[in-house]
């Protein structure tokens, strides 16, 4: 009987990791081990994707089948290196085949108030993530970037070959530790590391059992709609940072994609970590490569207001404010290269991910803790 190959995910509690987890479980390849420190997350989440794996799960299914379903869950902190060397020893050295790394803090205005926590989650975290790999024979990684390492980018679209020039300091925790990647895969070629720049994740797993259910108050714009259309924020009027941005409208404009197309994304790239990879040829100078991970159609906060209305039949009000610090006009994406090497694709439109979005909110107004 074939055996799961073990792949740890931090911030496998987290919105994108739980539904990394589910895709991971779909494969019936992968045996996963989450890592969360619970910071922005619920460890509910993990008990929704097992149930829904297990749901899913043919009739003749195999003992395999079912091991896949199992999520190894511990909750322990990144800047801890105790604890995440205590999960490594449980499995050994070279028993955690590969690494998705998705933990981190990850709003843009927040990282211009606490810089340094930042730095030091993101970053100092990450390192140390790295060398205990390194310490357990566990040398492929996947890490979650973001299409902030760009900055104000001068092309839009935006390929991958852009110059990183972030403009905040989340942004910049990003392109300091892809650089911290590519420099460990250039010397040392045991390393292999694919970097997923993400644009804009959003709506929910169809099903509704899982999505985005941040902790306290939400920091990014759809999960904020959504908490507004339900109730749980007070707010009479959404505050829109700036509508004098060189856009149709004059608001900032994202590349939106659905979290199960992103989710995907990450199945595919690690994956293309294999040993049959096509990805990196034998003479690469380091088995390090970054691709984006968007739709490549650009959408401003009006369009996803004037989206969530139509989800929700909410009547969102709005008033314009200043700029924040940190913010960009546009980060399409260009997902050319993503397409053409790792087949990948995020055919979900906007209306889908709101309806999907709405979905699990409506039908957990609470939020996970509820039940």
């Amino acid at each position: 009987m074939a055996s799961l190959k073990n792949v740890l995910v931090t911030g496998g509690a987290g919105y994108v990791g739980s539904h990394v987890i589910y895709v991971l479980q779909k494969t019936r390849r992968y045996k996963v081990i989450s890592i969360d420190n619970n910071h922005n997350s619920l460890s509910a989440a993990l008990a929704r994707v097992s149930q829904l794996s297990k749901s899913e799960l043919p009739a003749d299914a195999t003992e395999i089948d079912w091991l896949s379903t199992e999520i190894d869950s511990h909750t322990c902190d990144l800047t801890k290196p105790e604890q995440i060397r205590a999960v490594f020893e449980k499995y050994g050295k070279g028993g955690i085949w590969g690494v998705i790394h998705i933990a981190a803090y990850k709003a843009v205005g927040e990282s211009t108030e606490i810089p340094l926590t930042y730095y030091a989650n993101n970053v100092s975290a990450s390192i140390s993530l790295l060398q205990i790999m390194d310490e357990f024979d566990c040398n492929r990684i996947v890490y979650s970037s973001s299409a902030t390492v760009y900055g104000t980018p001068p092309i839009i679209p935006i390929p991958e070959t852009t110059r990183l020039q972030a403009d905040s300091p989340y942004g910049k925790t990003k392109v300091m530790t892809e650089t911290i990647i590519e420099d460990m895969c250039r010397a040392d070629k045991k390393w292999c590391a694919l970097s997923l720049r993400y644009f804009n994740p959003a709506g929910a797993h169809p099903s509704g059992m899982i999505g985005e259910e941040p902790r306290g108050r939400p920091g990014n714009l759809l999960p904020l709609l959504a908490h507004m259309a339900v109730g749980r924020v007070k707010d009479a009027v959404l505050k829109v940072f700036g509508n004098d941005y060189p856009t149709p409208d004059g608001t900032c404009v994202r590349d939106y994609l659905h979290i199960m197309d992103l989710a995907s994304g990450h199945v595919l790239a690690l994956n293309a970590l294999g040993p049959d990879s096509a990805v990196f040829p034998s003479d690469a100078p380091a088995f390090f490569k970054a691709y984006n991970l968007g739709k490549g159609k650009g959408v401003s906060v009006l369009q996803i207001v004037e989206a969530m209305r139509k989800a929700t039949g909410f009547d969102y009000k709005y008033e314009i404010i200043g700029r924040r610090g940190g913010d960009v006009p546009d980060l399409t994406a260009d997902p050319t290269l993503a397409e053409k090497e790792l087949g990948f694709t995020a055919p979900a439109d906007l209306e889908t991910m709101c309806r999907d979005l709405w979905n699990f909110q409506s039908k957990h107004p609470l939020g996970y803790s509820e039940q």
